[in-house]
Order: C-alpha cells, then structure tokens, then sequence
C-alpha cells in the first residue's frame, strides 16, 4: 500500500436512477472521473426547509484525482435537478500502486503550471 493523497471519491445523491445515469455519463465523457458507480435505490431521510423528509435516492461515486474537483462539481450541477445537491469528496488516504495508476491514465489530468497540453 501506497499513502496518497491526491485521489478521492466524490459522492452525489440525486432522485432517479436515470439522473444517475446522466451524471456518470457525463463525468466519464468528459474524462473527470475513471469510474463512476451507482448505487440504489436507498432510503435517505432528511431535513430540508424545516421539514422532515424521506425519499428513496440513488448514490454517485466517481473516482477520481483532487485536481478536478472543481470541474467534477461544475460538471455535476450542470445535470443535478436538486436545489442544493450533496456534492462530497473524500480523500482516499491508501491505495495500490495499480489501482492509483489506473486512475491517473483514465482521467484528463490538468496540465500542470507553467506546461501546455501534450501532444
């Protein structure tokens, strides 16, 4: 194992197993995340607005690189039908060289400062 620090999984909730589909279709077009797994349906029970509500809910998980956070997060609420979606990453603290390498060639990685796109 490998300590690393810069891949995550960014997680979403959205209300239909078509939506699901719609956000893991465009993160992978747009090559911002090398999986992205769907969940569901679960049960989410929760307060908005001053009410108590319940709804059955699926889960987005991209894997990814905390580079593109901010590209996943545009990309995510530009198809989310929530007025305010959980959009949450987290750090993913160990992983195999393999699976850390897989993730990297997958995903459109930002060129880095100073460094125009390669060819």
């Amino acid at each position: 194992m490998v300590i690393m620090v810069d891949l995550i999984e960014v997680q979403t909730t959205v209300g239909s197993e078509d939506e699901a589909g719609r956000i893991a279709d465009r993160l992978l077009s747009e090559r911002l995340a090398a999986c992205v797994q769907v969940t569901g349906p679960i049960v989410s029970r929760y307060w908005w607005q001053g009410t108590l509500e319940q709804a059955n809910e699926w889960v987005c998980t991209a894997k990814s690189v905390a580079s593109l956070y901010e590209r996943i997060e545009a990309a995510i609420r530009a198809v989310h039908s929530y007025e305010e979606p959980q959009i949450v990453a987290v750090a993913v603290l160990r992983a195999s060289a393999g699976y850390e390498q897989w993730v990297r060639d997958e995903v459109q990685l930002p060129p880095r400062q100073g460094q125009g796109p390669t060819p």
